[in-house]
């Protein structure tokens, strides 16, 4: 019995006397890849396309057979495709909306990957064609705001979406992608807004139109004025920002629920009865191998509304049950192209605070508390160069946070305490905290807890000197506001200190290393004027006068390390050599502490 099967737009059959038959669109697909035009001999070919459920695999695939000189000789037929799927868009019928979207998305991501080599502006001539290009991508933007704004059909606004998101991240670099001069100029920013302040289109759609809107932001920001740049920056609406909030929190707290999912799975495992057996020399190699995959995208959305918009820093401190412990089943999504930049929404829904129901068993959180969460776990493993990267934004939004007059507030606020479970990197010379131990404290506490940690952690051959750098210049920026508005901080601030000294002893041990690749003098000035901080300032922001017997302790029983410290700084600076400027400075900062000796 002759078996019918669907391939690459055939439909085969096992019996050798008959030939193999294409699907009906498959054969318009190849009307459109021939010189002539299609609709000659067929008027309604156009009308009747759109019927057709699209093959994307196929019209990908066509496209990226054809090369350079035989995609020009169709150019005509490609730029017609184009603006009937632009005038598809405006149909009732939904089927052919549907249709027109993905094949939309199949066109741009096709032309992309044959052009790839060439400028923008021969890609926009081959979509639309020079003199159309602008009529075309202003009826295709309005289109786009109409479907994503009104009451229609949450399937068509996701693909709506997908379409945005598949024509912004077609090239590498996205101030390449000169197809973005159009969305600028047609801005969907409003679109975007109203789909993060409905809670019903936000749990559907809140993911993706914040993800687009951290794209477009990015856009030629530093080469010429970016209209969403200045949009997102005066955006005081509560629920929209709000809604912005949750769904980054959301996308977090889904990280952090994977991550610990997996943690308890490998701790049960054969590499936990393996550790048991032989000791802890395993432990750290083990820990290794849990890896759940970052989402740059979302971090660089957090990035931007933490940095563009005063305004959301209200909502880093908003309070919310943990997320995570309630979730909804999310409904399937339509057939679209593969999620662009290769991040992956959250599994579960996103939710806003009043539909979670209040539980005197869950955990208070925000969306501050999730980031710093997030954060203790990227910043574990830096070897990685992906993860690097994600460690440097993460402190990145942590100095945009620490330089806030506002949030600081919050942070330092004596009302606000808070539980905050970082994850500490397994060491065979510590054991792990108990969760049940941690005290509650204002936040500031746990973003120096933080410091610290990534302090101790991460002095090893691959020395990251410019996510140390940063993690100092929060700790000192954190300092700044303590001493100028009179913070007395109950921390322990031996902890810090201790850790502040054992960096300065891996930069003089690792000198010659070091010296190969990193101006060290940068960091070790920035660590010895925290102490003359301490020493200087220490009044104004240390909670007892114990706390300052514990500094004066702390640097005279690690005098040695200063006083090699000096003696190192003062033979380079002595000689001429690169370095001589450099650490000159140090030895001038090292004053304070010399009368300690």
């Amino acid at each position: 019995m002759a078996q019918t099967e669907k391939r690459g737009g055939l439909l085969r059959k096992s019996s050798a006397s008959k030939k193999p038959l294409k699907e009906k669109v498959v054969l318009m697909y190849d009307e459109i890849f021939m010189t002539e035009d299609p609709s000659k001999c067929s008027p309604r070919f156009w009308e009747e396309l759109f019927l057709m459920k699209v093959n994307l695999e196929y019209l990908e695939g066509k496209l990226e057979s054809l090369d350079g000189e035989e995609l020009m000789k169709i150019k005509d037929n490609i730029n017609c495709l184009f603006q009937h799927c632009i005038q598809a868009l405006g149909e009732e019928h939904p089927i052919r909306v549907v249709n027109a979207l993905q094949t939309l998305c199949a066109l741009i991501r096709g032309v992309h990957q044959k052009n790839k080599s060439t400028s923008g502006f021969d890609i926009i001539n081959m979509l639309m064609g020079f003199d159309k290009a602008e009529l075309c991508m202003k009826n295709l933007m309005e289109s786009l705001d109409s479907l994503l704004c009104a009451e229609g059909s949450e399937s068509l606004k996701s693909l709506c979406l997908k379409l945005l998101l598949c024509l912004v991240t077609v090239t590498d670099n996205i101030s390449q992608n000169t197809i973005l001069e159009y969305v600028m100029i047609n801005s969907i920013f409003e679109a975007i807004l109203q789909i993060l302040s409905h809670p019903p289109s936000r749990r559907e759609h809140g993911y993706d139109a914040v993800v687009l809107l951290a794209l477009l932001v990015n856009y030629r920001k530093y080469e010429s004025v970016n209209p969403y740049i200045v949009k997102l920056s005066i955006v005081d609406d509560e629920a929209t920002l709000n809604g912005m909030g949750l769904v980054i929190a959301q996308a977090l707290s889904e990280y952090n629920r994977q991550y610990k999912d997996k943690e308890e799975e490998h701790q049960s495992g054969f590499f936990s009865a393996l550790t048991n057996m032989v000791g802890s020399m395993f432990i750290a190699d083990a820990h290794e191998k849990i890896s759940v995959q970052t989402n740059e995208a979302i971090l660089l959305a957090l990035y931007e509304a933490v940095h563009l918009n005063r305004n959301f820093i209200t909502v880093l401190a908003q309070s919310h049950p943990e997320m995570g412990l309630v979730t909804t089943p999310v409904s399937p999504a339509p057939t679209t192209p593969a999620t662009p930049l290769g991040t992956t929404p959250p599994s579960s829904d996103v939710i806003s605070s009043v539909e979670l129901p209040l539980d005197a068993d869950v955990q208070t959180s925000n969306l501050l508390i999730t980031f710093l969460k997030y954060s203790s776990i990227v910043m574990q493993d830096t070897k990685d160069e992906h993860r690097l990267h994600s460690g440097k934004l993460c402190l990145i939004i942590l100095t945009c946070i620490a330089e806030d007059q506002y949030a600081n507030a919050f942070l330092h606020d004596d009302n606000m305490n808070f539980r905050v479970n970082l994850h500490r990197m397994p060491m065979r010379h510590r054991k792990k905290a108990a969760d049940k131990n941690l005290p509650c404290r204002p936040l500031v506490c746990a973003v120096l807890d933080l410091m610290v940690e990534f302090i101790v952690t991460h002095m090893m051959k691959e020395f990251p000197m410019d996510l140390y750098v940063r993690c100092i210049q929060v700790v000192h920026k954190l300092l700044c506001y303590q001493k100028k508005c009179r913070v007395r901080l109950h921390y322990t601030w031996r902890e810090l200190w201790s850790a502040l000294i054992n960096l300065l002893k891996f930069l003089m041990s690792n000198e010659t290393v070091l010296l190969a690749k990193h101006n060290i003098f940068t960091l070790a000035l920035m660590i010895v004027n925290l102490f003359n901080m301490f020493i200087t300032y220490g009044d104004t922001f240390l909670p007892t006068p114990s706390s300052y017997d514990e500094l004066y302790y702390e640097i005279i029983r690690m005098h040695q390390s200063f006083d090699n410290l000096y003696s190192m700084v003062l033979r380079l600076s002595t000689n001429a050599g690169q370095w001589k400027e450099a650490a000159s400075k140090v030895t001038h900062a090292l004053v304070n502490i010399s009368f300690f000796r």
